[in-house]
C-alpha cells in the first residue's frame, strides 16, 4: 500500500470535525468495537474514518500495519456481509495517520457482531453510532424485494397519517398503544410509507420518531 504526504489533505478533513461521514479514532483496539462503525457508515451513506487522530483534532499517530490489521478483521470478519473499504496512509506532523474510506453497501443491511456472537446493525446519525431499529430493518427487507410492490391506500394508513397530524412527532410504541395494531403490523406500515416519502424519521433526544416528510 502506497504511503503518501499528504499533510494538507488531512488538515482540511480534521476541520471538518467529526459528521455523519466522518470519524475520528484515537487508535483501535478492539476490532469489534470498530466493526459497529464501519457497519453504521455502510448501512447510511458510506464515511470515513481518521485513525491517529484525537476527539479536538489533534495528530497521535498510529502504528499504521497493526491498524490495517483491526480494520481487515472489523470488515470481513466481525461484519456480515464483509465492508468494501479503501485504505491510505498518510505522514503528518511526522506522524502516520490511516485514512479508512467506507462505501455505503448496496446490501443493507451490514451487521456487526458482537462478543456474544450476535449481529446487531447500526446505522450513522449526526457524528453518532446509533443502533439501527426494527423498522429500519423493516425498510430495507422491503428494499431488497425486487417483485415491485402494490401500494394501497386504505384505513390503516389514515389512521396513521390522522395521528401524525395530531402528534408532529410519533413513537412506534404510541402508535401501537393508540390503535391497536400489532408491532409487526405497524413496523411493515411505517417502512412502506417512509420507503414511499410519505413520513420520515426525526432522530431526537437519544430516540427514532416519525413525522409526515417535510417538502
Amino acid at each position: 500500500m502506497k504511503q503518501l504526504t499528504g499533510t494538507d489533505y488531512i488538515h482540511t478533513l480534521i476541520k471538518e470535525g467529526e459528521h455523519q461521514q466522518q470519524d475520528f479514532k484515537f487508535e483501535i483496539s478492539d476490532a469489534r468495537k470498530i466493526a459497529k462503525t464501519l457497519s453504521a457508515f455502510a448501512n447510511t451513506d458510506g464515511g470515513r474514518l481518521l485513525i491517529g487522530v484525537k476527539d479536538n483534532g489533534r495528530i497521535a499517530g498510529v502504528c499504521s500495519e497493526e491498524e490495517k490489521y483491526m480494520i481487515e478483521a472489523a470488515a470481513e470478519t466481525y461484519c456480515t456481509p464483509s465492508v468494501e473499504y479503501e485504505m491510505q496512509t498518510y505522514i503528518v506532523e511526522g506522524r502516520q495517520v490511516l485514512l479508512v474510506n467506507i462505501k455505503e453497501s448496496n446490501h443493507k443491511p451490514i451487521y456487526a457482531c458482537t462478543k456474544e456472537g450476535k449481529p446487531l446493525a447500526y446505522l450513522r446519525v449526526n457524528d453518532e453510532t446509533i443502533l439501527a431499529t426494527t423498522v429500519h430493518l423493516r425498510i430495507w427487507q422491503q428494499s431488497s424485494n425486487t417483485s415491485g410492490e402494490l401500494m394501497c391506500f386504505t384505513e390503516r394508513e389514515q389512521i396513521l397519517l390522522t395521528l401524525l397530524e395530531q402528534n408532529p412527532l410519533l413513537s412506534l410504541n404510541y402508535y401501537c398503544r393508540a390503535t391497536g395494531i400489532s408491532r409487526r403490523s405497524a413496523e411493515h406500515l411505517i417502512a412502506k410509507l417512509i420507503r414511499y416519502d410519505i413520513i420520515e424519521f426525526v432522530f431526537e433526544n437519544h430516540k427514532f420518531y416519525f413525522r409526515i416528510k417535510r417538502e
